[in-house]
């Protein structure tokens, strides 16, 4: 592991941000970007098991066995892992929305809404770019 992968990421200069992500990557992590509808790798990825992990610092985020098929056109899952990620009010784009940002280096990961399945009737709409898979 390199120096720049031991340190925190909130210590994380914009031009460290830069090396380590692809510019699409970064254009959604830290510029708050979202990736067109159905085009992420994960829309249609649907394992029984393993987690998906915060692409720009490795937080554990959401459980496969939480993803769910919510037809919206990103990822899609009914709950977050405890203090994994944070939530803030989006007035971007004329829409009042919650975004969802990661804790542990405050990227930005997409929105929760109110109309997702039991048993917590949330709907976290996260870009696949911002996430990575892990099946162990």
């Amino acid at each position: 592991m390199s120096e720049t992968d031991e340190r925190d990421p909130a210590e994380l200069t914009d031009d460290e941000w830069r090396e380590r992500l692809s510019d699409e990557e970064y254009r959604v992590l830290r510029e708050s970007g979202t990736e067109a509808k159905f085009s992420g790798e994960y829309v249609d990825h649907h394992p029984d098991d393993g987690e998906y992990n915060c692409r720009a610092c490795g937080t554990v985020l959401f459980e496969a066995e939480t993803k769910y098929e919510s037809g919206c056109g990103w990822p899609a899952f009914y709950a977050a892992e405890e203090e994994s990620v944070t939530t803030t009010v989006d007035t971007s784009h004329g829409m009042r929305r919650t975004e969802v940002r990661c804790a542990n280096c405050d990227s930005h990961l997409g929105h929760v809404f109110d109309d997702g399945p039991e048993p917590t009737g949330k709907r976290f709409c996260i870009n696949s770019v911002a996430m990575e898979y892990d099946d162990e």
